[in-house]
């Protein structure tokens, strides 16, 4: 990744970034498309650090209105700037799948994603389809003055009074996941440093939180990169090209490894 400053913009040449595989693909899920003259422009926030960010072309971004501070102490870590991708996928495509996974979205960066804003993110996402998460999320927001609720603020609620997101079943998982977080019963920061096994239990000692909510908040949230979350689309994938276990040289980078191929199989369907 090379950048430059340019008035009040930072712009990022990288190869191997794609904002609409990128931002577009379910692992957060506050990032909007809006008009622009470039290839495409998204809007959006990482807790309450908003930015508008454009693709001109192939390998060129422009983070609009950003500081270089700004870009090097939150966008450099939040894109994953910082791992080589093209070394990943050259590992990655040791395995035949993987390497017509990575060529058809070879775009795709794990966004590295706050632990809390993740929980609660997918935690609305469960048995949910992204148009009707994302709105959810906008009310959230929106009812805590365009940012995203703190601890402190979200464990003041209860089902009930969360009846403003319209999220149905979900509400009383909020309840517990603020309740449970507030009172340290759950330290997202401890969590993210544990042993994998003992992180998922963790997890999942939330209401509501089962194996692939737990695997998206360890991947997405905590960047435990060996996480490896399992729907649908997954599951086949396991089925059809990898019935005696995934390849173990790429287990380290499964969650990664997972966002290539979670692509390549809904395009092949």
């Amino acid at each position: 990744m090379d950048y430059k400053k340019k008035g009040n913009d930072i712009i990022v040449s990288e190869n191997d970034l794609d904002l609409d595989e990128t931002l577009d693909c379910g692992q957060a899920f506050r990032w909007k498309k809006i008009p622009s003259d470039y290839a495409c422009t998204y809007t959006g926030a990482f807790v309450n650090d908003k930015l508008t960010v454009s693709q001109t072309d192939k390998g060129m971004f422009i983070f609009h209105d950003t500081d270089e501070a700004t870009f090097l102490n939150k966008w450099v870590s939040y894109f994953d700037f910082e791992t080589d991708y093209s070394e990943l996928k050259r590992c990655f495509s040791e395995d035949e799948t993987l390497s017509k996974a990575c060529d058809y979205a070879g775009g795709i960066r794990l966004l590295k994603q706050d632990s809390w804003e993740c929980l609660i993110s997918f935690i609305i996402s469960q048995n949910n389809n992204i148009p009707r998460i994302k709105g959810i999320i906008d009310r959230l927001c929106e009812h805590y003055n365009g940012e995203f609720p703190a601890v402190d603020q979200l464990s003041k609620e209860n089902a009930d009074s969360l009846g403003y997101l319209r999220s149905g079943f979900r509400a009383k998982y909020l309840e517990d996941a603020a309740s449970k977080t507030a009172s340290k019963e759950i330290e997202l920061e401890k969590i993210a440093k544990m042993p994998i096994d003992d992180a998922r239990k963790a997890l999942k000692s939330i209401k509501g939180v089962g194996p692939k909510v737990a695997e998206c908040v360890l991947l997405f949230g905590m960047y435990r990169t060996e996480a490896f979350p399992v729907d649908v689309w997954i599951k086949r994938v396991l089925a059809q090209y990898y019935p005696g276990g995934f390849p173990a040289f790429a287990q380290q980078n499964a969650g990664i490894a997972q966002q290539y191929l979670f692509h390549y199989i809904r395009s092949i369907s």
